[in-house]
Formats: structure tokens, sequence, C-alpha cells
């Protein structure tokens, strides 16, 4: 009787996953597809998706929630994503969820900005300095703004404005100084 040939020591015979390993995988990857569905349309630009997969989530984006047609398009997107490497969309989910170590480093830093920023005013130069493309009018004006509110004790509409401003601030010098890293390498 022929048998066939063991396995060299040390390696194992490269089997295909099982079934349910495989349905498991097609599960989780249509689940990341509507967590990409269910991000709101600001964080979703910041995805960097393949052209087809933007255009599925953007419809299943427009569907009714207890849709037959949504259940087939999420269906699809799960389709979609077994061609994409996913790692990339769960670090972007991660970063929106603010479950990222980096992002909530850059929130704590925002924060730390602003309530200096509301306490010096001086400060706004160090900014400009930082990132010449900011419109330091703006910039001035939220922060009286936001004193205001503070003073008068309203709903902190623009002190949460300056915040924003200040976290995308934040984020293009986050990003320059990577391609800056990037170009040096």
């Amino acid at each position: 009787m022929n048998s066939p040939p063991a396995a060299a020591e040390g390696q194992e015979d490269p089997q295909p996953p099982s079934k349910t390993k495989r349905k498991r995988a097609m599960v989780e990857l249509q689940e990341l597809g509507e967590e990409l569905v269910a991000l709101p349309a600001d964080r979703l630009r910041q995805v960097e998706l393949a052209e087809d997969l933007r255009l599925a989530v953007d419809q299943a984006r427009g569907m009714a929630r207890q849709d037959n047609a949504r259940r087939r398009q999420m269906q699809y997107i799960g389709r979609l994503m077994r061609t994409v490497d996913p790692q990339p969309i769960r670090a972007a989910l991660a970063a929106a969820r603010g479950d990222s170590a980096d992002e909530t480093a850059m929130l704590h830093r925002t924060e730390r900005l602003r309530s200096e920023l509301l306490a010096d005013e001086k400060l706004l130069f160090t900014i400009a300095s930082r990132s010449p493309s900011v419109d330091l009018q703006q910039l001035r004006s939220l922060r009286r703004a936001a004193l205001a509110e503070q003073a008068q004790g309203k709903p902190p509409r623009n002190y949460r404005a300056l915040f924003r401003l200040l976290r995308d601030i934040e984020q293009k010098t986050a990003t320059a100084d990577r391609e800056e890293d990037d170009e040096r390498q």
C-alpha cells in the first residue's frame, strides 16, 4: 500500500481552513463592512477604500435598515471586503471609535492645547509657527467667542468649534510630519 509521504519534521500538512473558519472570517468581514456603513460621512472619507467598495458602502448608507435590499448589499460588501486588506480599515475604524491609543493621545493633546489657548492668547503665534496654513483670524475669533460663552454661562458651541478646529490642525500637522518622515527614509 502506498501511503502519502510524511511531512518533514516541524512542518504540518498545509490544509485549507475548515468551512467553519472560512464562514467565521466572512461574517467578520461583513461586520467590518457594517461598521463602515455606520461611520459618519466625514470619518468615512478619511478611510482609504477601493472605489467599488466605497461605492457599495455609499449605496448601503442610503437604504432602509430593515430592507432586504440592504441585507443583500451588506452581503455584497462582505464579498468585496474579501478582496482588500482589512487591517488598514480596522485601524481606521479603531481610530474613529477612539480605541486607538494614538487617536486618544491626540485628543488629549488637543484638549490641553484648547485650555492653554483660552488661558493665553500668545499661544496663537506658536500654533501659527507650527502650522503656517492656519487661519489665525478664525482661531482668534473662536477663542474670544468661547471665552464670552463661558463668562455668560451659555452652551459651549464655540468652545466645541474651537476644539474641532484645533483637532483638524493637529491632524494635518501629524500627517505632514509622517510624510516628512517617510520622505527621509
